[in-house]
């Protein structure tokens, strides 16, 4: 041995199941069988070889990876002059047999001399692997030939742990990436509304990055997982009884289940043992669209799944290519005799497993009445991607040949040049599919939406109805959420929104209506404040402008009585002219409450206050001149007094104007500077809006009711003074009376209309007027009418 330098594998050989030779070779790697034994290794003696179930899948895959090669060598367009050869390994489903048989086709299985100098290498067998169907085979294997930048095109495999190229620099894949389903999978929960749901998940590298990714989605949009579990189909019954016992116990009633086929049929022989029905299942791509797993649930546990699929594909021609198969020479591939063995339930005469009972294989039986799961065609959308990886390969191949009508057979193919090319290919395949990978290896992601619901003749009918799987019930609008105490976010009680606040459908907490507006008695919608102001059309609007008119009725018959009687001692000896200057302000007192009624406006609210403050003014000026002349009068009778020459009618009339202008430039200080404005009041209220006049300047408003004040006091004082003057009718008494209730009611007003609110604050102010005006009238003009009326007999010169 020192002598002979040469290469050697170590190990038993690895042949290829199915082979074939050609100029290019690409290697393929199926399960052509899975669902193996597990056994105990000693580590004594070298492991025994897996005892493995026949899986009809994965000749379907290799049948589809046959069919493109085919379509290829028979093409005149692509790679002309080349055939593409293959070699393809079984995996049995197992990931140490999956990077043993990627190493056969890395390496080979010659003895390579080799000089002393020089490494022990070779080129590769194969220039590109077309498989694995799984996650966690493709990872194996792909961190084994990633070094060797062989490049690797799965067709099933979604992990999305898989587009981590600093991983696996050298695999691709024609199916998209976990990373969109998770997520797309959590927007369909979330769309029906399911908050609560439970979780079951393959414990492989597909199930737990698939759910990862799917409970990190869930989080975000509101939805809590009940629970979340794994297993695998080789597990111990008693883990699996711990499953279904948490399901069983559970309240949610919508599972997410991302397994792949093979455990989904596991879970669903365990579940038809309990009847466990009525719950919503949401599947992955890995068995949801898959009719073997439908046909299997017998007891319909999983009627009305929903969940995401690849989309339809079609190939022209697979269909009869698959379905044409034919065997092999069975006494040289032990392989393709058990398969069609199995097929068929019959024996070659040369197989050592012939038995006595059963019928003779022929090599030409008839796939027609054959129903099974290779005559099954419902995975086409995986063979397409079979199809397109294979397609993939010889785009690059064609392009770095410079193939046109011929290929250059001198270029040296290198793997990490093919890798590099496959990378950035873009074609079309025959049906119109658009084939390319991006920076990741992964190509677009496009999903259908499916729901399970079988009928009698295998119609699959979609319905609207949607089961409900909340821990709480949605909140309804006009209430929000308040989490239950050490509970899940999901788990909630529901809660009228406050006064002022509201809630919809779509939102979790209550919001504040905008300021003028407030929420309905439901509290789902914002409805404008209704706005307040004193109205003529309530009772309290109505009795204050009764009074008002009514105080006009009354002052006009005053001075009707008055002038009819003009003539009279006792009308001229009481200052007519000041008499009838009174009746005329107070009418104006009378009608300036009339102004304070009604929708405050710009106009109205200057015009109010303005119109208060001159008519009161010309109405105590009146009184103040009367008064006045009364102690002139009384002391004009004293011996050699001339004073009444001072206070005649002429000087009664200025110092009326005199008072009056004043107030009228109080007025237009005040409207000129800052004038009263209407003004919503928004804090009086929560409910509801007070309409009413801002004072803007609260000096104004005071100086002008100051000014009306001093009048008063001074007319108060004055009469006062005069009250016990001799004469058989002193004015000045009923002057003094009419003052005292003048001052009272507006010095009481001032606390009233600080502390009413809305429009009750107009009413004390309407109120304070009539009030006053009243006073006025009835105490200055109630006597003296009555003397004209019902004793005619004091109304004598003789008598006053």
């Amino acid at each position: 041995q020192a002598e002979e330098l040469v290469c050697r594998q170590r190990g038993d050989p690895e042949n290829p199941q199915l082979s074939n030779d050609g100029d290019i070779m690409l290697g393929g790697i199926f399960s052509f069988h899975s669902s193996w034994k597990d056994r105990q290794d000693t580590y004594m003696h070298e492991p025994l070889p897996l005892e493995c179930s026949l899986n009809f899948r994965g000749f379907q895959f290799a049948q589809a990876m046959l069919f493109a090669i085919e379509e290829i060598n028979n093409s005149t367009d692509l790679l002309p002059s080349i055939s593409l050869g293959y070699k393809m390994y079984d995996a049995c489903g197992s990931i140490a047999r999956s990077v043993r048989v990627a190493l056969a086709l890395a390496n080979g299985n010659e003895i390579e001399s080799a000089p002393s100098d020089a490494p022990c290498t070779r080129p590769a067998q194969v220039q590109a692997i077309m498989g694995e169907t799984s996650s966690s085979p493709c990872m194996a294997i792909a961190t084994v030939i990633g070094p060797f930048h062989i490049p690797m095109i799965s067709h099933f495999a979604t992990c999305a742990c898989l587009s981590d190229k600093t991983k696996y620099p050298s695999f691709l894949r024609t199916i998209p990436s976990d990373y969109y389903q998770s997520r797309a999978l959590a927007q369909l929960v979330k769309h029906f509304g399911w908050t609560w749901v439970g979780a079951i998940r393959t414990n492989d590298d597909y199930g737990n990055n698939g759910m990862a990714t799917f409970t990190e989605t869930a989080q975000q949009l509101g939805i809590c997982l009940e629970y979340s579990v794994s297993f695998f189909r080789t597990d111990p019954p008693d883990k699996i009884q711990k499953i279904i016992d948490i399901i069983k116990a559970s309240t949610s009633k919508v599972i997410v289940a991302f397994l792949s086929h093979m455990d989904m049929d596991v879970l669903i022989h365990e579940l038809s043992n309990y009847n466990m029905t009525g719950y919503q299942w949401v599947g992955s791509e890995g068995w949801i669209f898959d009719s073997q797993t439908a046909k299997m649930d017998k007891h319909h546990i999983l009627d009305g799944a929903i969940g995401l699929s690849i989309p339809k594909a079609h190939v022209s021609g697979m269909r009869e290519f698959i379905l044409d198969v034919k065997p092999l020479n069975s006494s040289s591939n032990e392989m393709f005799t058990e398969f069609w063995e199995t097929l068929f339930s019959c024996k070659f005469k040369q197989s050592k497993s012939s038995a006595g009972n059963q019928r003779e294989c022929t090599g030409h039986e008839d796939l027609t009445g054959v129903h099974n799961s290779f005559t099954d065609m419902s995975l086409m959308p995986i063979f397409n991607n079979v199809y397109k990886g294979v397609y993939a390969v010889a785009h690059a191949l064609h392009s770095i040949l410079g193939c046109n009508e011929t290929c250059n057979n001198k270029v040296k193919l290198d793997p990490f040049m093919i890798l590099q090319r496959i990378k950035n290919i873009q074609f079309k395949t025959k049906e119109g599919d658009e084939v390319y990978f991006n920076e990741d290896g992964d190509p677009a992601a496009k999903y259908e939406i499916i729901n399970w619901q079988p009928t009698e003749n295998g119609i699959v009918n979609f319905v609207t109805e949607v089961p409900v799987s909340v821990c709480s019930e949605s909140c309804l609008q006009g209430t929000h959420k308040v989490l239950q105490k050490g509970r899940p976010v999901c788990c909630y009680d529901c809660i009228p929104c406050p006064a002022g606040e509201i809630s919809n459908l779509t939102s979790i907490h209550c919001m504040k209506c905008p300021p003028e507006y407030w929420s309905n008695s439901q509290r789902d919608a914002c409805i404008p404040k209704a706005i307040e102001f004193l109205v003529y059309d309530e009772i309290l609007g109505m009795l204050l402008a009764l009074f008002s008119l009514l105080g006009v009725f009354v002052t006009m018959i005053t001075t009707l009585v008055f002038y009819c009687h003009k003539e009279t001692p006792l009308v001229r000896a009481n200052n007519s002219e000041l008499s009838f200057l009174l009746l005329f302000s107070l009418t104006l007192c009378f009608l300036c409450s009339l102004t304070f009624i009604g929708r405050p406006s710009e106009w109205s609210c200057m015009l109010r206050h303005a119109a208060f403050g001159i008519t009161f003014v010309l109405c105590i000026s009146c009184v103040l001149g009367k008064t006045i002349v009364v102690l002139m009068a009384f002391r004009a009778t004293l011996p050699g007094s001339n004073v009444m020459k001072w206070f005649g009618p002429a000087q009664q009339r200025l110092s009326v104007v005199a008072f009056t202008l004043i107030q009228v430039l109080i007025c237009i200080l005040w409207l000129t500077i800052s004038p009263p404005f209407p003004f919503k009041n928004l804090l009086l209220y929560q409910d509801r809006i007070i309409l009413e006049c801002d004072l803007g300047s609260a000096v104004g408003f005071w100086a002008v009711l100051g000014y009306i004040g001093l009048l008063a006091v001074l007319c108060f004082v004055l009469a006062f003074l005069a009250r016990k003057l001799p004469d058989n009718f002193n004015e000045a008494k009923f002057i003094t009376f009419s003052m005292l209730i003048f001052c009272a009611v507006w010095i009481t007003f001032i606390p009233a209309y600080v502390s009413s609110p809305g429009k009750f604050t107009v009413a004390v102010e309407i109120f304070a007027i009539l009030a006053s005006s009243y006073g006025l009238l009835f105490c200055i003009f109630l006597p003296k009418c009555f003397i004209i009326l019902f004793r005619p007999e004091q109304n004598t010169k003789k008598h006053i």
